[in-house]
This record gives structure tokens, C-alpha cells and sequence, in this order.
């Protein structure tokens, strides 16, 4: 039993982070129509800078307990990258999927090499900050407190999202403009703006999960690739462009990945990828395609 939660949590830790770069890659797709691979980039960016700031603010000082908000802050500053990558992505807007996808993997591989020109190619982590909170007993298991606290962080996110997509006028706009983009232009609606804001906010997504990761692991150059392998897991079990297809999609791949590695690692991928076929088979929509967000 105790066992089984241990797997359980660890399942759900590992989903809570793919659900926030799953859910960016969702929101632009939704609107923009664009399967942006670069969304591995960010989540990688992100863990190099949320070392870096976590580092910086406790050689300054600060008291470890408080590098959490380091790590967060700097999610929320690479909303910066955001607006750079959608301009590049105007390009290709009207084109062929095809050279979506060879855009945005292009920018993965620039993204590697100038992570490597900076960081370097050796693992970089944060320590022993992992543990600053300790470690928590649930139901005979043993916890890192942090685990939990970035469980906590991802379902306020996630509800958050639902808020503003659901209550809010850009929420609305949104979601009009993932349902008919030519109708809520001549309505009046700023596409150009709408476009940048919805990429800015799925950025930062994706460097919010790099960043609440990595205190759990270590930041790479290529780890951004390996997540989109994932990513693109989810996205075919929830559905394309449904918030809640990624929400539950991460949490099939999460726990099943976690049961796999705690089984037998070598069909860790094999089990996930299992699931997608027999998903494609079943529902080729995925589990809430066509359910709006």
C-alpha cells in the first residue's frame, strides 16, 4: 500500500510539471494554430535560469527557505522570450504545418546551443535546496515537502487558467478566437496583439515548469527535447487544444511513467506510448478533443 502511494505521489510530482508546459502547448494550439515544439526550450530555459536566480539570491543573502520565490520570479521573467519567438513565428503563420514544425524545431536546437555556450554541457543544480522544507509523512510515505508545494502550485495554476480563460473578457476573447479567428477579427478583435499575449502566457508555462522542476533534478541541455517526447504524449491522450485533455493527460503519463521506473525503467516509454496508440486506435481525437477549453 505504502508502496503504491509512493509511486502515486512521485507520479503525480512528475505530472504536475508536465501538465504546465503540456497546458502552454495547448493554449497555443488553440488559438494559434501552431504546434510549437520550442515549448521544450522553455521548460528548459527555465530550469537553467531558476538555478541561476536561486543560486544568486542565496549567495546574496537571502534565506534558503525563501528560493522558491527565486525560482518563480524567474519563470515569470523569461515572459521576455515570449514575444521574440511568436515575431519569428509570423513567418510561417499561414504556412504549411510542415514548416511550423521545422521552424519550431529549429528553434529548439538554437535554444541547446546557446544554453550550452552559457551554462556549459555539465549537469547544473541547485544542491541541497530541495530538502530546505523537509520531508513529510503521508499515510506511511515519506514526501520532500517541496513535491508537494509544487503539487499545490500547479492545481492554483491550473485553476487560475480556468478563471481567466472562463471569467475574464480576455479569457472570452480567447476562447472566440480559438473557435473562429476570422469572425472575432472583423468583430474588431486585435489578432496580432491577442497572438503575442496568448504565446507570452504559454512561455511562461513552460519556464514555470523548468524552473519549479529543478530544484528535483538537474538542468541540461537536452532535457527540453526529452519533455517534448512527453508533451506530445499528452497532447494525443487529452486532446489537442483542450485545457482539460492536458490536465488529465499529464496525469496519465505522469503516474504511468512513475510505475514503469519503479517496475521496470526500460518500458518507461514503451508503456506511454502503448496508451497513445491504443488512444489514436479508440479515440483519435483523444480523450476531450473537441471539448472546448
Amino acid at each position: 500500500m505504502s508502496n503504491a502511494l509512493n509511486i502515486l505521489l512521485s507520479g503525480v510530482f512528475h505530472a504536475a510539471i508536465l501538465f504546465l508546459v503540456a497546458a502552454g502547448l495547448q493554449l497555443v494550439f488553440g488559438v494559434q494554430r501552431i504546434f510549437n515544439l520550442a515549448c521544450g526550450s522553455f521548460y528548459a530555459l527555465g530550469a537553467y535560469v531558476g538555478v541561476s536566480a536561486a543560486r544568486a539570491a542565496v549567495a546574496a543573502g537571502v534565506p534558503q527557505e525563501l528560493f522558491i520565490l527565486a525560482l518563480v520570479l524567474a519563470g515569470l521573467a523569461l515572459a521576455v522570450v515570449g514575444p521574440l519567438v511568436e515575431w519569428l513565428l509570423r513567418f510561417v503563420y499561414e504556412r504549411d504545418e510542415t514548416f511550423q514544425l521545422l521552424l519550431t524545431f529549429a528553434i529548439v536546437l538554437m535554444f541547446e546551443d546557446i544554453m550550452r555556450m552559457i551554462w556549459g554541457t555539465s549537469p547544473f543544480s541547485t544542491g541541497g535546496l530541495y530538502l530546505v522544507y523537509g520531508r513529510v509523512t503521508v499515510l506511511g510515505v515519506t514526501v520532500p515537502v517541496y513535491n508537494l508545494i509544487v503539487i499545490a502550485a500547479s492545481l492554483l495554476i491550473a485553476l487560475l487558467m480556468g478563471y481567466v480563460l472562463v471569467r475574464t473578457r480576455f479569457g472570452r476573447i480567447v476562447r472566440a478566437t480559438a473557435e473562429n479567428r476570422e469572425m472575432s477579427e472583423a468583430l474588431g478583435v486585435n489578432m496580432r496583439a491577442i497572438y503575442v499575449k496568448v504565446f507570452t502566457l504559454g512561455t511562461v508555462l513552460g519556464t514555470l515548469g523548468g524552473a519549479l522542476v529543478i530544484p528535483a533534478t538537474a538542468a541540461m541541455s537536452e532535457m527540453g527535447i526529452e519533455l517534448i517526447v512527453e508533451a506530445f504524449a499528452v497532447v494525443v491522450i487529452g486532446g489537442l487544444g483542450s485545457m482539460r485533455g492536458a490536465f488529465v493527460g499529464a496525469l496519465v503519463v505522469g503516474v504511468l511513467r512513475a510505475v514503469a521506473i519503479s517496475t521496470y525503467p526500460e518500458l518507461e516509454m514503451l508503456l506511454i506510448y502503448l496508451i497513445v496508440i491504443g488512444v489514436l486506435v479508440l479515440r483519435p481525437r483523444g480523450l476531450f478533443g473537441g471539448v472546448a477549453a
